[in-house]
């Protein structure tokens, strides 16, 4: 009976691990499709800033 608590408890530890992964991985998922589009406007400032001081 003793075994099989350890085991029970081992098994929920490497669930929890796996879902911790996963909401890891969801969180670098949606920062990444938030961040691209502000990029790609930073990158346009940033162009726009170098056009102005350098004249090309």
């Amino acid at each position: 009976m003793l075994k099989n608590i350890k085991f029970s408890k081992k098994s929920q530890s490497g669930v929890t691990m796996i879902e911790y992964a996963l909401i890891a991985s969801l969180i670098s998922v949606a920062a990444i499709t938030m961040l691209t589009p502000i990029g790609a406007a930073v990158l346009t400032k940033l162009t726009a800033v170098k056009v102005a001081l350098v004249g090309s």
